[in-house]
């Protein structure tokens, strides 16, 4: 009988450790109600500490607002951007940033402009300011009638009354778009010193324009742009450079802007099958140019 009780009331190891964790949490529950009010200061002692750090942080902050704001460099941009542009006449060989600024120049570009002067550089011509980083078309066109450069000559100007105020209008002069330059193009009204080197760089590719029209196919130029130049261009005939194509290679025909890969290919193992091209005309008989194609290319090309 006595090891028959023995076996029932004997436990394992982990009804044990079940036992002593209930008898565990049985202990607790009476003692509950004592402890939760100091850790429930506690909590609203964090909270308002919280709280109050918060605030300092609020303040400090406007204190670093209000130092931050009376800083030279910060003045100088709120007073430039809030400072009515004035045009004046001025040698930009010695203007200083204040004068950048009252003549409507963004900051940056002032400043790009007094390193570029301190480093030794000088606008030789009023055109000279296009060469600038961040000198946008707007400000070039509004500013190059008021530059003043000792020992260069004063840009002639047709003047007309308005109301009370002068009107100035530069006078522009014919561009040969063959011969002009970087600084010439960027005399015409819409053309930056971007549009200027496309222009360059594809007159190069093309070996010279033969039309003023070919502008207009410059990379990205807008048309409403192109008809505002076409007035002041002009063009010569004959001043482009022709690739003879009984002789020019895959490589010297491809890199041509209105041949390219395709056609250069074509135009040369017509020549390897056929023989040399006894005129121009005979490309016609290539299947794949057409006669668009053909009228613009034809002025490029000889046969000898």
């Amino acid at each position: 009988m006595l090891k028959s009780l023995n076996n029932y009331f004997e436990f394992t190891a982990k009804e044990r450790s079940g036992v002593y964790f209930l008898m565990m949490l049985v202990m607790l529950f009476p003692i509950l109600p004592f402890v939760y009010p100091f850790v429930s200061a506690k909590t609203v002692f964090d909270e308002t500490r919280l709280n109050r750090s918060l605030k300092v942080l609020a303040i400090q902050k406007q204190s670093f607002n209000k130092i931050a704001a009376s800083k030279p460099g910060q003045n100088q941009q709120s007073a430039g951007q809030k400072m009515q542009a004035t045009v004046f006449y001025f040698d930009p060989n010695t203007l200083n940033t204040e004068g950048w600024l009252r003549l409507g120049i963004k900051e940056k570009t002032a400043v790009t402009i007094q390193k570029y002067v301190s480093k030794g550089g000088r606008f030789k011509k009023a055109d000279d300011l296009g060469k600038i980083w961040g000198m946008n078309q707007a400000d070039l066109e509004r500013l190059i009638p008021y530059v003043s450069i000792p020992g260069e000559p004063k840009p002639s100007y047709n003047s007309t009354l308005s109301g009370n105020k002068y009107a100035e209008k530069r006078v522009l002069q014919k561009v040969d778009i063959n011969l002009a330059d970087t600084s010439i193009f960027i005399a015409l009204p819409g053309i930056g010193p971007g549009f200027a080197r496309r222009i360059v760089n594809f007159r190069t590719k093309l070996g010279g324009f033969y039309a003023v029209e070919q502008v207009a196919e410059t990379y990205g130029l807008p048309d409403s742009t192109f008809q505002k130049v076409k007035p002041y261009l002009i063009v010569k005939p004959g001043d482009v450079i022709k690739i003879n194509i009984n002789a020019a290679t895959l490589d010297e025909l491809k890199t041509h802007p209105y041949i390219r890969y395709n056609l250069a290919n074509v135009i040369v193992n017509f020549r390897s099958q056929h023989g040399n091209y006894q005129t121009v005309e005979d490309i016609k008989k290539i299947m794949i140019l057409t006669d668009e194609a053909y009228e613009k290319l034809a002025p490029y090309l000889s046969v000898q």
